[in-house]
């Protein structure tokens, strides 16, 4: 179950309009790579310290993956893929990277979290 509540915002595209309220997902809590490893653990044979030690290369082969320009598939989860914003050129022959401003991360759901998403049930928390 996610919680929401209410929160007001203004239209971007006319500042003038009047405010609407619109629905904000609203966390509750934080699971570290301690907890997972905990979890995992006890679905499993596997010793706690043993899946944190998973979790730990799995995060650095990620992104050392992600570095050398890969695309990170992970399960039913998704993919994982560095994108980039750069300054726009004239001409083709122009872009390099020096035109890259920002480096950002992409995320494409996988089935599951797609699946996950539309039967997602909510609860409203008081303002």
């Amino acid at each position: 179950m996610v919680n929401i509540k209410p929160l007001e915002r203004s239209n971007p595209q006319d500042i003038a309009a009047p405010k609407k309220f619109y629905a904000k997902a609203i966390s509750t809590g934080l699971i570290d790579f301690e907890r997972l490893a905990y979890l995992v653990s006890n679905q499993c044979t596997v010793r706690e310290s043993d899946c944190y030690a998973v979790l730990r290369a799995l995060e650095h082969n990620i992104i050392d993956e992600l570095k050398q320009g890969k695309v990170i598939q992970l399960g039913g989860l998704g993919n994982f893929q560095v994108g980039v914003k750069s300054s726009g050129e004239t001409l083709a022959e122009d872009v390099s990277a020096n035109s890259v401003k920002k480096a950002h991360m992409n995320f494409r759901p996988g089935a599951k979290l797609r699946d996950m998403l539309e039967i997602m049930k909510y609860t409203l928390i008081p303002a």
